[in-house]
């Protein structure tokens, strides 16, 4: 149950970078988070995540389709974003992401403060969910 549709990564990775407010780059994704589409975003994310802004915005309006290695690069910017002192904030969460990541633990994951430090690892599993 990823998304309701039946053929995964039958849409090409959309994905747009917006850096015109340097507190807060926005990545805007699209159409299928997948193990084959994945790389681009995750190379942006380490892009963005290199000039260690206060924050970073992953925008999913988009988003159709996403599977475990596009879960795992959201997981991928929240540890970065840790060891860099950004928060990661997700906007416009599709309500099958929401449920993705609340089911993985990674929405509780997302809503710990940046001085707490815990893996990936250590954040997934079962602590309470809430939205970053």
């Amino acid at each position: 149950m990823l998304s309701h549709r039946s053929h995964p990564e039958a849409t090409p990775l959309s994905m747009t970078v917006d850096r015109s407010d340097p507190a807060a780059p926005l990545i805007r994704v699209g159409g299928d988070l997948a193990y084959t589409t994945a790389g681009p975003l995750r190379a942006e994310v380490d892009r963005v995540l290199a000039d260690a802004p206060p924050a970073l915005v992953l925008d999913f309006t988009g988003l159709l389709f996403i599977d475990s290695t596009g879960l795992g690069v959201i997981v991928h910017a929240w540890r970065e974003g840790q060891q860099c002192g950004t928060a990661l904030r997700l906007r416009a969460v599709p309500r099958f992401l929401a449920t993705i990541l609340d089911m993985t633990g990674v929405t509780g994951l997302l809503a710990r403060p940046l001085d707490e430090g815990l893996t990936a690892a250590e954040g997934a599993a079962g602590h309470p969910a809430g939205m970053a």
